[in-house]
């Protein structure tokens, strides 16, 4: 489990998935996901949630934690189609959004992908205000179709450390 505080967030910290989780989850993707849903002619109060179940995997998901309150998740798992990792399932409760964490939270993740040297992979809906968090990260748009918009972050090249003299 990780600690942090960012500004205006309160401590934040990261623990592992439970398969109790789900629920919790799938409803905050309900409430995350609704506006975009609607606008794209695609929410279903039931399908939303059962996708969420469908696709829950806790050996590779966090729930995202302030002040110890459940307050979000996600999911950063190897990319099924070659080196890297998929980051999916990363909703923020409405009271944790605007205030910095998804941004401390994502930098976490490809800091991670970064000391790996491998590219994160993710899928966005059309039009959500979380493609812009993803574009000031690095992300750029590998394809699109009218509902997703499926986005990659290659690695940032880091310096390789020189070796101490005489060694």
């Amino acid at each position: 489990m990780h600690a942090h505080t960012e500004r205006g967030t309160g401590p934040w910290q990261l623990r592992p998935a439970r398969a109790a989780d789900v629920e919790p989850v799938a409803e905050l993707k309900a409430v995350v996901m609704r506006d975009d849903l609607e606008r794209l002619g695609r929410y279903d109060e039931h399908r939303v949630r059962q996708r969420l179940r469908d696709e829950f995997r806790p050996e590779h998901t966090s729930i995202v934690e302030v002040d110890g309150a459940f307050a979000g998740c996600v999911a950063f798992a190897p990319y099924a189609h070659g080196p890297g990792h998929s980051l999916s399932h990363f909703y923020l409760a409405p009271e944790a959004q605007g205030r910095g964490l998804g941004t401390a939270l994502l930098a976490a993740l490809l800091d991670r992908a970064d000391a790996e040297a491998v590219p994160v992979r993710l899928t966005v809906v059309q039009g959500s205000a979380a493609r812009r968090l993803y574009e000031r990260a690095g992300f750029t748009v590998e394809s699109e179709d009218p509902v997703d918009v499926r986005m990659v972050r290659q690695p940032a090249l880091r310096t390789p450390r020189r070796p101490a003299a005489g060694s």
